[in-house]
């Protein structure tokens, strides 16, 4: 009688991709985004896209995908003159879709081209942050163990001071949270 075959589930090794919107999807920045994007834009003579990539990268993201849309052969030019595209970790991919028009059909142009395979995350490209990502992304893990309808984990800070609530053209916003679950139940912008 021959030996029965043990068969070993090898599970993939699931890479941390960022999706990092170059393009805000709105035109509150003009005219100075008309001819250079505000991922661009320098920030004490360093564009904004070099911050979110550096804390991307300090966060052990393995992936970025740059998702661009206006002025994404700039984008891309900038990028490729840049040590982004020449080192091997994190990785960084452009992606580029001129059609879409907001952050919904950007979602839905990389759902189209099935790139995400996992878990991601999604961050604006003008993001200047130092924040440690690794407790939100535990946090989500295990929220999505338990309940897989926990598709998505939302990072917001309050403020303490009055003159940092609101940024040039923001509205308000009202979000509701759940205090013993942590779940978003509102969330709301006021014009």
């Amino acid at each position: 009688m021959a030996p029965k075959k043990v068969i070993e589930k090898v599970e993939a090794k699931q890479v941390l991709t960022a999706v990092l919107l170059a393009d805000s999807f709105t035109q509150r920045f003009r005219p100075i985004t008309v001819e250079k994007p505000k991922v661009l834009q320098p920030l004490l003579n360093v564009p904004l896209l070099e911050y979110t990539l550096e804390w991307l990268a300090l966060n052990n993201t393995e992936e970025i995908l740059v998702f661009c849309c206006a002025h994404a052969d700039q984008i891309k030019a900038y990028l490729a003159d840049s040590k982004w595209l020449k080192q091997r970790h994190p990785r960084v991919v452009t992606v580029t879709s001129t059609n879409c028009l907001s952050l919904g059909e950007a979602m839905r142009s990389l759902d189209q081209k099935d790139i995400i395979k996992g878990t991601f995350i999604l961050v604006s490209g003008d993001t200047v942050s130092n924040m440690d990502l690794a407790p939100a992304l535990a946090a989500h893990r295990e929220r999505a163990e338990k309940d897989k309808d926990a598709i998505m984990t939302m990072v917001m800070k309050p403020t303490q001071a009055p003159h940092q609530r609101l940024r040039l053209g923001d509205s308000n916003l009202v979000v509701g949270v759940d205090c013993g679950t942590q779940r978003l139940l509102k969330y709301q912008e006021l014009e």
